[in-house]
């Protein structure tokens, strides 16, 4: 088995938080969200971090995240742009919004031949899931089929009391393992727990307390690059047409058709830990202050990089 590389999704845009939130410090010595989930995969035994960035912020992006760490890990960088296509493809008129996490990772396929771990920037999960998803990398691969991990958080330990959030809502059989995966990109803190709308809030479905979720936590063999390299025109040639300007290729739903087509396994490693995001600009204050206390605690040093 190859040592697992830690790939992190760097690239998005920050639309609903108003700037790069993958580069805002959440401490007093200047650290971001990604430094504490590279800082957590380090010590859980990977060596190797693949960023996937704009070219845009490429400069800032290094300067400010990425040099501090080359000394410590290493560091390659991947660039998603809209214009990463298959031959014959081209960007609608107009767009500016990103194709997803599945077009996101997809960059990747000439860099990354190992098993990996991918993630959100600006998500903080937590030293247990990256020790978790280390030790399943390195115990398994793939037979039959491919051999997948995820890490599933509880819906009430990741939601916001400050406006809506997206996350992959999953079932799970007796063992376990993912039986499906559903998108809901509206879900809000209502009530005991949460709940989700499919039509802009006229009606609400409840999601009860302790129902597992995806963070984007995924853990992968090297075969679903090519899956999603294989997914990805079908995306383009009915969703983009549909939709040109806003559909999105989501990481979750390809893993979803893998299990339809009964291609993948994707065993569930349950976290307790609390989800800590800065999908809004209000979310920063109670990001920085769970952060202080985990280092008054002394899960963590003041200064990561030294």
């Amino acid at each position: 088995m190859r040592e697992p590389t830690l790939v992190v999704l760097a690239a998005g845009m920050g639309s609903r938080y108003g700037g790069l939130k993958q580069m805002d410090p959440v401490d007093a010595e200047k650290h971001t969200l990604l430094d504490f989930s590279v800082y957590d995969a380090k010590r859980a035994g990977f060596k190797k971090v693949v960023f996937i960035i704009k070219h845009a912020i490429e400069e800032d992006f290094i300067r400010m995240v990425g040099s501090r760490m080359e000394p410590f890990i290493q560091v390659e960088y991947v660039f998603q742009e809209l214009d990463k296509l298959p031959e014959g493809y081209t960007v609608p008129e107009g767009r500016v919004k990103p194709f997803g996490t599945g077009h996101a990772l997809l960059c990747c396929k000439d860099v990354v031949k190992e098993p990996f771990v991918v993630i959100n920037a600006d998500d903080y999960y937590g030293p247990k899931a990256f020790q978790m998803m280390y030790d399943f990398l390195t115990t398994h691969e793939d037979g039959e089929k491919y051999s997948y991990a995820m890490i599933g958080f509880y819906i009430e330990n990741t939601i916001t009391e400050n406006g809506s959030v997206a996350r992959g809502i999953c079932h799970v059989d007796e063992d376990n393992y993912l039986t499906d995966i559903v998108e809901r990109t509206r879900i809000e803190k209502r009530g005991a727990c949460a709940a989700f709308t499919l039509d802009e809030g006229e009606t609400w479905e409840d999601i009860p307390e302790h129902t597992l979720i995806s963070m984007n936590c995924w853990g992968f063999t090297p075969g679903i690059l090519g899956e999603l390299e294989k997914q990805f025109p079908e995306f383009l040639d009915k969703e983009v047409k549909a939709n040109p300007m806003k559909a999105e290729f989501f990481l979750p739903n390809v893993v979803g058709s893998l299990l339809k087509e009964g291609k993948a396994t994707v065993k569930v490693l349950e976290s307790e830990e609390k989800w800590y995001g800065v999908t809004y600009q209000e979310d920063k204050r109670t990001v920085m202050e769970a952060i202080e206390a985990k280092k008054r605690e002394g899960l963590y040093p003041q200064e990561l990089w030294r």
